[in-house]
């Protein structure tokens, strides 16, 4: 059976990121909620929708996806059930209305419709204990985490009698079509996700209150060095709601066995009660352990609830952690090292010792962690990097339990690699890891390959006839080394005869521009030579893969920014995960792109939209000064940064395997035609200068923003140049360079980046 028809019952947040995730796959959806007395009866179902929907923080790729969720109420349309081949269900977490809902469903839906919940707290087999067979068959949990359009994790639960056929297609439906890392998982307390993941950030919370660490600190600490999200526990707390946060450990301690470490730290803290009670719950409520007021970021201190200013944090083994391993922080021997020890150490016992309860192998809860809570490695994984034995030896020092699991591992790794990557067994032996058909990570097969050559920012790799180029340096900021190697490796393809190059990585993000710590290094030693060659060659190897004799796909993830942006605008094509965000946003720093984004995307209007030349620069002037961004591909597509060759793919997973069928297939593969372009001009040059002007006068734009908007001008229409006069390709890469310099050279521009980078800080001038 083909799923063609969906319904989501429970409007809330998870029920209508699951709507918006389901028509993001272009499947209608059914939105549910109960009845509200007065004008609006689905007001409920509506307001799920519109938090789905809202431009701003957007759980559907575009407003047409949008448009296939249709809302009701379970009163009034409880029968257009009937239509839905899938019925998940996301209401509160209680065992008896979940009950009666089952019971009515089952009169309802059609018999071969599959109905599932979305909870994680409530085994499987109390939910379904007063059902008859045919309803089990058909039932199973699909626990989908929060955000559901951007985190990848669906932990999935069979029943003792769920139909094997059914887990089958639900597998292959949430891969396939939701875009999902879908792990199975048995039904066991919390499954794999929120007992890890719950368990490390509650460690974290009170063994930092303990010690006397701030948020500050503790966040500095177990954040990126660990290589854990830069939240870290008290931001990740205030991002996801103190209150929430609390019921999700309460109900964690509901369910665990007695004897199990949670309950170590089931409580809350001492301030957090009160905390709540205060309103004080996190971002959403404008303040939790963080707030801004004022402009300035501020932190609660924990022993006397009071607000103070946040100091920047910085610690030479975190951050030599961060970019070198854990190992660096945890064998640091100050009170820094001491908590880092203590919470990984915890969390990492945790989790060996859930093991067989919870599978015989590793690679699910290493799964979970990473797709659930953006861990750059999972549990096991960072024990291989510490080192089992060190790890077992240093746990016998202090006469700790060790369970069964990590004992096994003794002289061993719980990863291993000979020509195809295996994991340890429970009892002892290795087993292959196996993937769906089509699934294939990089990070994966780079444990089975060597680089052609590489440096800290990049490397270079030959996979199956094709050139890969992966960045590497802290947010993939791009720099002259990331240019070097990427040029290097077009190169190398011409040289070789491979098939071509992919672009990419399996980081949260692509790229989140150029790198502004070089700019930066270029304008205090005012070498403008230095910065200019720099800019030459960033421009001259995007050329270079535009106009390669070979195909070249770009396949980003996450944030393409800036720089980052202008690499994959010079692919002959983009394939790209459906959650990608892209766009070049130098004019918040006060710069032009310099790498060739104000020239591509001026082609890209007069092309990709056939707009006439003056339309075309009026239009990219727009989008360049705003910095505008498109939060999906589809909405790249209608913003010109995306062409008709271009596309995507639900499940990021999948994204290595498209890109190199696309290298190896290049059917769809198109070539640069860039043309000398008769620009508009001075007339249009004017226009867009006292447009500039006009929003500084009117309070909308800041006084340097002006300035920068009359770079953009001129590069756009030639500047003060008769209408009609040609320009070639690079006459615009050299009018982009002069723009660079000239913005670089500015006190405001040079305040701009120096803020971004020492304060974290948008500065408006």
């Amino acid at each position: 059976m083909t799923i063609k028809k969906a319904a989501v019952i429970g409007a809330g947040t998870m029920g209508a990121g699951i709507a918006g995730q389901v028509a993001n796959a272009g499947i209608e959806v059914l939105l549910l909620d109960l009845p509200r007395e007065g004008d609006d009866v689905n007001a409920l179902a509506q307001r799920g929708k519109d938090r789905v929907t809202n431009p701003n923080n957007p759980g559907v790729l575009s407003p047409e996806a949008g448009e296939l969720i249709t809302v009701g109420n379970i009163r009034d349309d409880f029968d257009k059930l009937a239509e839905c081949d899938w019925i998940a269900e996301a209401i509160l977490e209680r065992l008896d209305l979940k009950k009666d809902l089952y019971k009515k469903l089952d009169d309802v839906c059609h018999d071969k419709a599959i109905i599932s919940s979305n909870t994680s707290t409530i085994p499987i087999k109390l939910l379904v204990e007063d059902m008859p067979l045919a309803f089990r068959k058909h039932f199973a949990i699909t626990h989908f985490f929060n955000p559901v359009r951007f985190m990848p994790l669906l932990e999935l639960v069979a029943g003792e009698d769920t139909d094997p056929a059914i887990m089958a297609q639900l597998h292959e439906f949430c891969d396939r079509e939701l875009g999902k890392g879908v792990v199975p998982c048995k039904d066991t307390p919390g499954f794999l996700g929120n007992r890890v993941g719950c368990y490390a950030i509650q460690t974290a919370l009170h063994v930092a209150n303990d010690m006397g660490l701030s948020p500050v600190e503790a966040d500095g600490i177990f954040g990126r060095p660990m290589g854990i999200p830069k939240t870290g526990v008290f931001g990740l707390y205030d991002l996801i709601g103190i209150d929430l946060m609390s019921d999700v450990a309460a109900s964690l301690v509901s369910i665990l066995p007695e004897g199990d470490d949670f309950h170590t730290f089931r409580t809350k803290l001492p301030l957090m009660a009160e905390m709540i009670e205060n309103g004080q719950r996190g971002r959403k409520s404008g303040q939790g352990f963080y707030r801004t007021k004022d402009g300035e970021k501020q932190v609660i201190n924990l022993k006397t609830g009071d607000y103070e200013s946040v100091n920047a944090f910085s610690h030479a083994p975190a951050n030599k952690a961060e970019k070198d391993g854990i190992i660096h922080i945890l064998e640091d021997d100050g009170r820094y090292g001491d908590y880092a020890w203590q919470v990984m150490s915890r969390v990492l016992v945790y989790a060996a010792g859930l093991i067989p309860e919870v599978g015989k192998t590793p690679v699910a809860v290493d799964e979970a962690m990473k797709m659930g809570y953006n861990w750059i490695k999972g549990p096991f994984e960072l024990m291989d990097d510490i080192g089992v034995d060190y790890l077992i030896e240093r746990l016998e020092k202090e006469q700790r339990d060790i369970p069964d699991y990590l004992r096994q591992a003794a002289g061993k790794s719980f990863y291993q690699t000979d020509g195809e990557l295996s994991s340890l067994v429970f009892g002892g032996n290795t087993a292959p890891i196996k993937r769906p058909d089509g699934t294939i990570r990089f990070n994966d097969r780079k444990k089975t390959l060597t680089p052609i050559f590489e440096n800290d920012a990049a490397s270079a790799y030959e996979v199956d006839g094709v050139a890969l180029v992966e960045f590497h340096s802290k947010a993939n900021a791009l720099g002259s080394q990331s240019m070097q190697i990427l040029d290097r490796a077009l190169d190398h393809v011409a040289d070789t005869g491979l098939e071509g190059l992919i672009v990419h990585n399996d980081a949260q993000h692509f790229s989140c521009g150029a790198d502004l710590r070089e700019v930066r290094s270029f304008f205090e030693a005012e070498d403008w030579d230095g910065m200019d060659k720099f800019l030459d060659h960033f421009q001259q190897t995007g050329l270079k893969m535009a106009n390669a004799k070979f195909r070249v796909v770009a396949a980003p993830v996450g944030l393409s920014l800036g720089g980052g942006f202008e690499v994959v605008l010079h692919a002959k094509q983009v394939i790209c995960h459906a959650n990608s965000s892209m766009g070049l946003v130098e004019s918040g720093v006060g710069l032009i792109p310099g790498g060739g984004g104000c020239k591509e995307t001026l082609y890209r209007w007069l092309t990709a939209k056939e707009c006439d030349m003056e339309a075309a620069a009026w239009e990219a002037f727009m989008a360049l000064g705003y910095g505008k961004t498109a939060s999906s591909p589809v909405l790249a597509r209608d913003m010109a940064m995306l062409r008709p060759n271009d596309r995507y793919v639900n499940n990021r997973d999948r994204l290595f395997t498209e890109a190199m069928a696309a290298v190896k297939d290049g059917s769809e593969q198109v070539e640069f035609d860039r043309p000398p372009l008769e620009m508009s001009g001075k007339p249009m040059f004017e226009k867009m200068v006292k447009w500039a002007n006009e929003m500084v006068a009117k309070g909308k734009l800041f006084p340097h923003d002006a300035v920068v908007s009359t770079e953009f001008a001129r590069i756009l229409t030639g500047g003060e140049i008769e209408p009609g006069t040609k320009r070639t390709e690079q006459d615009l890469l050299e009018a982009e360079r002069r723009a660079f310099l000239t913005l670089a050279k500015t006190a405001a521009t040079q305040e701009r980046i120096v803020g971004l980078l020492d304060h974290g800080k948008s500065i408006r001038n």
